[in-house]
C-alpha cells in the first residue's frame, strides 16, 4: 500500500470519482476505468525511493492478482493492467487506450487545484523539504529543483499537466484548477513579500 497522506483512500475514491464522470463524457469501458482507478495505487514505492518510477508496474501486476482471486472477467484484465501502469507521471508510460487515458487524466487531476496544492504540501513535509528558496521563491532566476523546495514542484511537474491531459474533459476542469493554483502563489508571493521595502 501507498506510505503518505497524499495517496490516502480519500485521494482513491476522488480518483474513481473523476474517472467514473470522464468513463460517462468520453464513453469509456467503466468495466476497465472503474477497477483501475480503485487499485491505482494498490502498491507505491516512497516518493525519494530509487525504484518510484517502477511503482505502477507493481501496483498494475498486484491488482490483477486481485482480481484473478475474485474471478474479474479477464477479457478486461489487459487493459486495467495498462492503465494502472500508464497512470504514473514517473513512469513515463503513453496510454494506449482511451480508458487508460482517463485513469492517467483522472489521478493528474487530483494534483491540481485546492487539493493538488494540499497534497503537495503533505508530501513536501514527509520528504523534509522547505517550502520555498527565500532568494528567488519562484524560479524567475534558477531552475526548478523539488527534490530541494516544495514550490518548485509547481514548475516542474504541477504547471505541466493541463496541457498533457489527454481528453477534452480533463482538459477543462484542468486549466480551471491550474488558474487557482496561480493565484495562490500571487498571493503567496504577496505575504512573502508584505511591508518588505527591499522587495
Amino acid at each position: 500500500m501507498t506510505q503518505d497522506l497524499a495517496h490516502d483512500i480519500n485521494h482513491v475514491l476522488r480518483v474513481v470519482a473523476s474517472a467514473k464522470a470522464l468513463c460517462v463524457q468520453e464513453q469509456a469501458l467503466p468495466q476497465v476505468v472503474i477497477p483501475a482507478a480503485f487499485l491505482h495505487d494498490c502498491f507505491s514505492f516512497e516518493k525519494n525511493h530509487p525504484n518510484k518510477s517502477q511503482s505502477s508496474v507493481v501496483a498494475a501486476d498486484k491488482a490483477i492478482q486481485f482480481l484473478k482471486q475474485i474471478n474479474y472477467p479477464s477479457e478486461y484484465h489487459d487493459g486495467i493492467h495498462h492503465a494502472i501502469v500508464a497512470h504514473s507521471f514517473s513512469a513515463n508510460v503513453t496510454p494506449r487506450t482511451l480508458e487508460a487515458k482517463i485513469v492517467q487524466d483522472a489521478d493528474r487531476l487530483d494534483a491540481l487545484g485546492a487539493i493538488g496544492i494540499a497534497r503537495c504540501l503533505q508530501v513536501s513535509v514527509k520528504l523534509d523539504r522547505p517550502l520555498y528558496y527565500a532568494e528567488d521563491p519562484f524560479c524567475q532566476q534558477r531552475t526548478p529543483n523539488d527534490g530541494e523546495y516544495t514550490i518548485d514542484h509547481f514548475y516542474t511537474k504541477l504547471f505541466l499537466l493541463a496541457e498533457r491531459m489527454n481528453t477534452q474533459s480533463a482538459k477543462v476542469e484542468a486549466t480551471k484548477r491550474t488558474d487557482f493554483m496561480r493565484e495562490y502563489l500571487m498571493q503567496l508571493n504577496h505575504e512573502i513579500h508584505y511591508n518588505n521595502p527591499l522587495k
